[in-house]
């Protein structure tokens, strides 16, 4: 096993889970706080991407895009909450999983409509383009440490908003009660509102950031969101804690698990067998870890206190 690899991978890996962090810590929230489950919040996630590579073409400027994109996900994230997901939140969890998952067929049909089929691509910005040396003779991509930045940047700031501040009080005490903080006088349409926008802007700013180093296309939120439902489920439904500290777990796991996998089995395996049960078991192993961690705690690594 070797030392270099191991680290690139760990790299990799945490900015896997930063991205998936992003996702899930709007999903958690709403999931938390809302009661809701909305399995159309990956296709945000494509929608941010989308929206990106639109507005890298018209500008020439990936920093312009990403400002453009932030406020048009979010506008998007509140006009699908007043059309539809609005009328949803009293119905019972079934009917919001097959409204939800009709607003995913829409809405990869609509990108098709307007963008096409065929995969879309948006250049790494110039500023952040090439590789810095971390190591001896160790050469890792610029634009890959700034996601991580980016990613590590968002989760301080998403810290002090709900630990720090009036508005995160109370989606915490919604977390924890929400009829309660009804009863206070708390206007519980405008906190969902507030929540389910925020959560659609981070999950289109998760998407804008990986659109210059995966194809933009139509489904690709698609798998993401599993992951991003594994996430809040390891880390405790409507805890930002745990859906930061269980993403960056899994981004380990499936990044140097798919690397490294293969080379232990060799250790009990032949070298043609390793490869060959490596290769099946890699993809197994998030939701091997996430049975693990359940077996122990039912309720998640740091599940809200009700």
């Amino acid at each position: 096993m070797n030392a270099t690899l191991l680290f690139v991978q760990a790299l990799n890996g945490l900015q896997f889970g930063l991205i998936l962090f992003l996702i899930a810590a709007g999903l958690t929230l709403v999931f938390g706080v809302m009661d809701f489950i909305n399995l159309a919040h990956g296709v945000q996630y494509m929608v941010g991407a989308y929206l990106v590579a639109a507005f890298s073409t018209w500008t020439r400027s990936f920093g312009w895009a990403l400002l453009l994109a932030l406020p048009s996900a979010l506008v998007f994230g509140l006009l699908l909450e007043v059309l539809v997901f609005r009328h949803l939140y009293d119905r019972d969890h079934l009917d919001q999983v097959l409204a939800t998952f009709g607003v995913i067929l829409f809405l990869n049909q609509g990108v098709k409509f307007v963008w096409g089929a065929a995969p879309l691509s948006v250049p790494v910005p110039e500023l952040l383009s090439g590789s810095v040396e971390i190591a001896n003779g160790l050469l890792y991509p610029v634009y890959r440490l700034a996601i991580i930045a980016a990613g590590l940047v968002v989760a301080a700031l998403l810290y002090v908003l709900v630990n720090h501040t009036r508005v995160g009080m109370l989606v915490r005490a919604g977390a924890s009660n929400a009829s309660m903080v009804s009863a206070l006088g708390v206007n519980i349409q405008r906190l969902f509102m507030i929540v389910f926008g925020f959560g659609a802007m981070l999950a289109g700013f998760a998407g804008a950031m990986v659109a210059p180093i995966l194809s933009v296309e139509p489904g690709m939120g698609d798998n993401i969101l599993i992951l991003a439902f594994v996430v809040i489920v390891i880390g405790g439904i409507g805890s930002i804690r745990g859906a930061f500290l269980a993403a960056l777990l899994i981004g380990l796991v499936d990044t140097v698990g798919r690397t490294f996998a293969p080379n232990l089995l060799r250790l009990v395996l032949d070298p043609a067998a390793a490869s060959q049960t490596g290769r099946a078991i890699a993809p197994m192993l998030i939701y091997i870890f996430m049975a693990a961690v359940l077996f122990f705690r039912p309720s998640g690594l740091f599940p809200v206190k009700r």
